[in-house]
């Protein structure tokens, strides 16, 4: 026993085995090779000598088991290396499955991927009835599916529907909703887990599996049209050759659904042929981005308890409103007393939402203080300022909140676009001044850039960085610069899409195009879901401090009152929240140059932040552009996309579209610094990686 690193087995006088995952150096456990090979060792010593009953459970506070190891799937060479390793985890839950005696496994907080595919392989599961379980088999995410045998285990618990629509969307489920479905059998607060095992293993209940009338889907006929409807709903949400995976999937249970041995087998090969090719290598890249930004949360710092939030406009009220989800205490103050008003009922659509038991509804709102003569500055240990963006009101608000605040509060901007120093003057003491940009739907997009100013200390730089991973967002360091990372980047991406309009190109034609390169919504709906006047703010300011045009077409736009979404109507008309399209007529041809009239003027400002230092490396500039703006993922980051083409067809195109279109398109010097998949740069064979 004293040999294994990972596992630890004891057996209590009820004749009950407690094996505990607690995988060795790390935060959370995954199931690595070496974890994998352990388990091993383990079901040999529980099939010579077999207990009364099994309990499988894990040792890290924050859950169960976060899945298989990402970056061992990353080091993956071939197909064969592939199979082999699925193969391993196949037969080892397989063993697990076979044991002569009973399983229970005991879930908390995460149970992920390959963590739900073991839990699945017991006999029976209990999880923990609380906000942070999360239960799901989200490998689509990373361009595979479950390949430990949990397609067929999964919906031989819940039904093929069921388990096959939470496996092609890749979310997770709280503990009742993965109850009702039939992944677990029972949900019990915490402090009842081990008394719901011991129960289970005293009186064993047949094993659950998923109502007969469920079940009548697996028939041949029925099976292949309930295949079809699947991989044509699936069909409106991605493209298959952007994403394989989910059609994969369909694919398996169509051909071999109930025949469980045929389709595990098919299941390994599967995932096999999926793993390795170019659509799983980059989401495997993108998921790897953003857990080297959750790094940059880890420093050690004061905790950030209470919040102190200034603007209760739609950012600052949902800023706000996520902080307090997360637990923290929230003051929130505004001028307005209808703008509070509106901020606290959009915090309880959200908290309703995403907390649904009403105890833990009533117990965040209470979190959420409406302040509005601002009386919490003076308690917080982080002032959030989200007001107008207008330099001379932030400077005269933050030279208030100066004296105010505690001398040892953090003072934080969400400003988007304004660089730091020029807020700064305004204070005394700018060392604990830093930017927090959050993006919009804060609610949804994990992103958060952290801003440091010439007079930011780096201490104050890790402080905020911790506060945002306690919130469960993702840490992004930037240097202040004009629109900093994100936006800078997006801007040429935006404006060029307003200026093919106003040569005549549909904005329908346009987004097409975009969405067919992989963006998640194409560039013209998306100024407007921005809002056009604040698209307007941000691309003056860049004119201002680095002489970017601004179409014309946009400026009247705004002057007409057309702002987007939040008018009603902006380049398009806006419904119940969604725009009125036209049809786009495949017959139309669009322009040649369409897509590298869009995309690489992003992929230029990429470039040019590199050059002057806004990020650190390519890779943090690709991470920004993939969790800040949902950049194509499937194409691991826009540089890493560059890279991919050839960084000389890259800037050879930017130079073409220079000649035909004007000096915008310009190939910044930037591309010297970056050295494309064979190692060739724009300029040079030694390029720096």
């Amino acid at each position: 026993m004293s040999g294994w690193r990972h596992w630890r087995l004891e057996r209590d006088g009820d004749g009950i085995a407690w094996l505990t995952l607690d995988v060795a150096g790390a935060g959370a456990n995954v199931l690595s090779r070496e974890v994998l090979e352990e388990l091993g060792a383990v079901l040999e010593a529980l099939e010579a000598e077999p207990p009364r009953g099994l309990v499988l459970r894990s040792g890290k506070p924050g859950g169960f088991v976060a899945g298989a190891d990402v970056r061992e799937l990353a080091a993956v060479r071939d197909r064969g290396e592939a199979l082999a390793l699925v193969r391993q985890g196949q037969g080892l839950l397989g063993r697990l499955e076979a044991l002569p005696c009973p399983t229970v496994a005991l879930i908390h907080g995460y149970c992920l991927g390959g963590g739900l595919e073991l839990a699945l392989a017991c006999t029976w599961r209990v999880a923990e009835d609380g906000p942070r379980t999360r239960i799901g088999l989200p490998e689509v995410r990373l361009g595979i599916h479950p390949g430990f045998g949990g397609t067929v285990r999964a919906i031989e618990r819940a039904g093929p529907l069921a388990a096959l629509a939470l496996m092609l969307a890749g979310r997770a489920v709280d503990a009742r909703r993965a109850r009702r479905l039939g992944l677990v059998d029972h949900a019990v607060p915490r402090r009842h887990l081990e008394r719901a095992a011991r129960s289970l293993l005293a009186g064993p209940p047949p094993r659950r599996r998923a109502r007969w009338t469920h079940r009548l889907v697996e028939a041949p006929g029925v099976r292949h049209a309930a295949a079809a409807w699947l991989a044509w709903r699936t069909a409106r949400a991605v493209r298959r050759e952007h994403y394989p995976a989910p059609f994969a999937l369909i694919r398996l249970w169509r051909e071999h659904g109930g025949r469980r041995e045929a389709m595990l087998e098919a299941e390994a090969r599967s995932v096999a042929r999926l793993a390795v090719s170019p659509t799983a290598r980059n989401l495997v890249r993108a998921f790897l981005l953003g857990e080297r930004l959750k790094g940059f949360g880890k420093a050690e710092a004061p905790p950030v308890a209470h919040v102190h939030v200034v603007g209760a406009g739609t950012m600052g009220g949902d800023i706000a409103a996520w902080c307090a989800l997360q637990g923290l205490r929230v003051t929130l103050t505004d001028t307005r007393a209808e703008a509070l008003a509106g901020a606290v009922a959009r915090a309880q659509r959200l908290l309703a939402r995403r907390l649904r038991a009403p105890h833990l509804v009533t117990a965040a709102l209470d979190r959420l203080v409406p302040d509005p003569h601002g009386h919490g500055v003076r308690r917080a240990d982080l002032v959030v300022e989200a007001i107008v963006e207008d330099l001379e009101a932030k400077r005269a608000l933050f030279a208030r909140l100066e004296r105010e605040a505690r001398p040892d509060a953090l003072l934080a901007t969400n400003t988007s676009s304004i660089p730091l120093e020029r807020i700064a003057e305004a204070l005394h003491a700018p060392a604990r001044l830093v930017g927090l940009h959050f993006f919009n739907p804060v609610a949804r997009m994990r992103l958060v850039e952290v801003v440091s100013g010439p007079g930011t200390d780096p201490g104050a730089a890790a402080r905020a960085c911790a506060f945002v991973r306690a919130i469960d967002r993702l840490p992004l360091p930037v240097r202040s610069a004009p629109g900093f990372l994100v936006n800078r980047a997006l801007m040429p991406y935006l404006l060029e899409a307003v200026t093919l309009e106003a040569e005549g190109l549909a904005p329908e034609r346009i987004d097409a195009a975009a969405v067919a390169f992989g963006m998640p919504v194409g560039p013209v709906e998306l100024a407007d879901r921005v809002g056009l006047d604040i698209c307007l703010a941000v691309a003056e300011v860049l004119a201002r401090e680095l002489g970017r045009p601004v179409p014309e077409r946009l400026r009247a736009l705004v002057e007409a009152g057309r702002l987007g979404r939040k008018s009603g109507h902006g380049f398009y008309e806006w419904r119940g929240g969604r725009p009125r399209k036209a049809r786009v007529r495949r017959r139309e041809a669009a322009p040649a140059d369409l897509t590298d009239r869009l995309v690489l003027p992003l992929l230029n400002e990429l470039a040019a932040c590199l050059r002057e230092g806004v990020v650190s490396d390519a890779d943090l500039a690709d991470a920004g552009l993939v969790h800040g703006a949902g950049f194509a993922p499937f194409r691991g980051g826009p540089l890493a996309y560059a890279r991919a083409r050839g960084v000389r067809e890259v800037t050879a195109a930017l130079a073409g579209l220079e000649r035909r279109y004007g000096e915008r398109f310009r190939p910044d010097p930037g591309w010297a610094l970056l050295a494309d998949e064979g190692g060739q740069s724009a300029t040079s064979k030694e390029a720096q990686p």
